[in-house]
């Protein structure tokens, strides 16, 4: 659903990302680990098209995200570290305008469902955005992404800031998405919280991923040695 290609990228003299290869099948979930300045989200930014890559290629079910980026689109939702959303408009407002950008009309009892399906509570679907926690506001960007249908989502630390509550209730969201089949890449700093939500982790180190393996083959304690003795 997701794959890099021998992906590089620089600036000017820097080399930020020094050819990676990457993949994420139907149903996996990713989760991309590494110190600050690893390369982590100007891999997020290459899938996404923010920025193009100074060589290689990624692909979104097949399609050159950098040749078809409409496409593409399609096929990807995104849910940013802060979800920015209209302060003035309800949570369900929100979600009606942003599916309506992407091309999709639903009805109100529609978009309702996928706000309950992302975790809103009930009484806060009409309440103004203003009053939310991130958390809940969180849970309109999953709702967004889940109105898209899209096959793939790309997350870059979508847990950064959430109390626990909050991050085990979107651990369960990301658990369905992968359920329903969908493929998800997270960039994150959340060793613990990648071994249970993830199927795979990748490590990166200076543009370079350094390790990339199954959940099932380590668990948190070894995972911390491993992240530490890498960076």
């Amino acid at each position: 659903m997701l794959r890099a290609e021998q992906l590089k990228k620089s600036y000017k003299e820097q080399e930020v990302l020094k050819g990676i290869d990457l993949q994420v099948k139907a149903g996996e979930v990713y989760c991309l680990l590494g110190a600050n300045g690893a390369g982590k989200s100007t891999t997020i930014n290459i899938f996404l098209n923010f920025k193009r890559p100074s060589s290689g290629k990624v692909y979104v079910k097949d399609i050159d995200v950098n040749l078809r980026p409409q496409e593409a689109r399609k096929h990807m939702a995104y849910i940013p570290e802060v979800v920015m959303l209209y302060p003035s408009l309800s949570g369900l407002e929100n979600l009606n305008f942003f599916s309506q950008l992407a091309g999709y009309s639903y009805s109100k009892t529609e978009l309702e469902q996928f706000l309950l399906s992302a975790g809103l509570q009930q009484g806060a679907i009409y309440k103004r955005m203003e009053s939310y926690s991130k958390g809940m506001r969180q849970k309109v960007g999953i709702a967004i992404a889940i109105s898209k249908n899209a096959g793939a989502l790309i997350m870059d630390e979508p847990t950064s800031g959430l109390d626990p509550k909050a991050t085990n209730e979107f651990t369960e969201i990301v658990r369905s998405f992968s359920a329903q089949g969908r493929a998800v890449l997270m960039a994150t700093h959340d060793l613990f919280n990648a071994v249970n939500i993830g199927t795979h982790i990748g490590i990166m180190r200076r543009g370079e991923l350094v390790h990339s393996l199954k959940t099932t083959e380590i668990n948190a304690r070894d995972l911390q040695k491993l992240y530490l003795e890498t960076i």
